[in-house]
């Protein structure tokens, strides 16, 4: 039997380990970050953190849709539409976080940065796009909304990258890790219209997209060592 072929017959379970190795990836980097945020009171990071928050959650609610999935449960269509939303806002917390400035004036304050006048119109999004999918029994809406976030994010990623890349060595993860981000969605689009999910294809994108989180979760790690050193 090759690797392969062990793969797909063992497809339910490896999902189920796949999504609760992200969300664990994810809650480290929420308690990483919200740390780093208290300490430095950095809007942009605490989008950031939101955005990881909205991972973790979505991967959560993947595990749920994957252990009821295969049973006659009523609301397990509910529980897709919970994934895609939560998958949408993290998509759209991302690119926040390096918008912020530009939307956002410094006299403005919310209380809280997961829902407030700004971020409305992005749950509100969100929340479309997740109906349309189950409504459609597509995953169309959200592939391409993602690929258009990230493409964005990507371009944001690398100006901000050559602006600071002496300064700032977290932003040259930030922006391999928002090409990887971006590659997992293109690819996931194309599974979803050409390639009838073909099993090899969705393996190589569960790939990238574990090394997405990882680059992130390691990035975040060497900033904040690399501030505590600094206050020792």
């Amino acid at each position: 039997m090759t690797l392969y072929s062990l793969i797909i017959e063992n497809k339910w379970m490896l999902e189920v380990l796949y999504a609760l190795l992200i969300s664990t990836i994810c809650t480290a980097i929420v308690f990483k970050t919200d740390k780093f945020f208290r300490l430095s009171l950095h809007t942009g990071i605490r989008y950031f953190r939101n955005a990881f928050l909205f991972f973790g959650a979505a991967f959560a609610a993947r595990y749920i849709f994957g252990v009821f999935s295969d049973m006659s449960v009523d609301y397990s269509y509910l529980i897709r539409i919970i994934f895609e939303y939560l998958l949408v806002m993290a998509g759209f917390f991302l690119f926040y976080s390096l918008i912020w400035k530009k939307i956002e004036s410094t006299k403005e304050s919310y209380a809280s940065s997961l829902f407030n006048a700004k971020i409305a119109i992005f749950h509100i999004i969100a929340l479309i796009i997740a109906v349309l999918d189950n409504l459609w029994q597509t995953y169309y809406f959200m592939f391409l909304s993602q690929v258009i976030i990230f493409s964005y994010a990507s371009i944001i990623a690398y100006i901000n990258y050559k602006k600071d890349e002496n300064k700032h060595r977290f932003l040259r993860f930030y922006f391999v890790a928002m090409l990887l981000g971006l590659t997992a969605w293109f690819l996931n689009l194309l599974a979803a219209s050409y390639f009838q999910w073909n099993p090899g294809i969705l393996i190589n994108i569960g790939i990238i997209n574990v090394i997405f989180f990882l680059l992130f979760l390691y990035g975040i790690v060497k900033v904040t060592q690399k501030n505590g050193n600094k206050k020792t």
